[in-house]
């Protein structure tokens, strides 16, 4: 079975927002040098999740497991992105999509926002 990531971010105009996604994926590159990361965005900024689940179609992937970027869960991590999942199993049926919880709700996260707050 051929993986991959796709870090979702909602997006923004700035093109600066983007550096903290793409710095994980660089370092999830660096962890693991043959799995194929991508970064993807709600609105806003490109590519949208359409596009690059298209490309890692293109490219084989077979399983591709999706990390919401948020902090918090609000109507697009609780709505907008299920359905949008929902979308692209239809489309692509030979992706077995694994959309993982938001990165706010790892209490693994929450420890460390915990720890960098104390200083």
């Amino acid at each position: 079975m051929t993986r991959a990531v796709v870090l979702f971010g909602h997006g923004s105009r700035d093109p600066a927002w983007r550096q903290p996604i793409e710095a994980v994926a660089e370092r999830l590159r660096s962890a693991e040098p043959g799995l194929p990361v991508r970064c993807a965005y709600l609105e806003l900024s490109e590519p949208d999740l359409p596009q690059t689940a298209a490309e890692l179609a293109e490219l084989g992937t077979t399983q591709l497991r999706i990390v919401p970027m948020f902090l918090g869960v609000g109507r697009h991590a609780r709505e907008d992105l299920p359905a949008l999942v929902e979308a692209l199993r239809a489309r692509h049926p030979q992706i077995a999509f694994e959309l993982q919880p938001a990165v706010g709700e790892d209490p693994r996260l929450l420890d460390l926002l915990a720890r960098i707050a104390r200083g």
